[in-house]
Formats: structure tokens, sequence, C-alpha cells
């Protein structure tokens, strides 16, 4: 299972929109092939600041399957619009530590 992480920035005042527009998008990444799970947290000490945690199968799950999909146009025609910046998207392996 890899890990993608993103850091998502929203103007503060428009955190509301974002999160139930997020709501409406869950379904389109849900649905792909490979995805696991996925969560989104609120920074505490930065106002309008997302962490974005979702797990996939594979790599390709989410590179191939999902960006390259008509759900991935649609996820982007909802949310991308919030961003203050282009999110830097990351993929993560296995631990390589746990506690």
């Amino acid at each position: 299972m890899i890990v993608e992480h993103a850091l998502l920035d929203v103007a503060p005042e428009r955190r509301g929109a974002y999160e139930a527009r997020l709501q409406e998008a869950l379904p389109l990444i849900a649905s792909t092939p490979g995805f696991q799970n996925l969560e989104v947290r609120a920074c505490l000490e930065k106002d309008g600041r997302y962490l974005l945690l979702v797990h996939w199968q594979t790599l390709e799950d989410h590179t191939l399957g999902f960006r390259q999909s008509e759900r991935y146009e649609r996820w982007r025609a909802l949310l991308h619009e919030f961003y203050a910046s282009l999110p830097q998207v990351l993929h993560f392996g296995e631990p390589v530590a746990k506690a």
C-alpha cells in the first residue's frame, strides 16, 4: 500500500464552501479501483491549510487509474478553484519505522 500526501491551502473565508464541495467530490475518488481510504485534516496552526492523505493499493491506481480518468477531471473542476497554489502531491511507500 502507498500513501498519497498533499498540503492544500484554501483562503480561510472559503473553508466552509471548500469542505462542502469536498464532500461532493469524495465519491469520485472512492470509486476508483485500488482506493483504500482518504482523510482530510484541517491544520491547527495555519487557518485554511489541509492535509490530504489517501491510501492506494498501488502507485498506478492513483497516477493512472484516477489521475487519467474522467472522475479526476470532475474532481479538479469541483476542488481546484479553492487552492491558493497547485498542491504538491507526493507518494510514500511502506513504513520504515513504526511505534
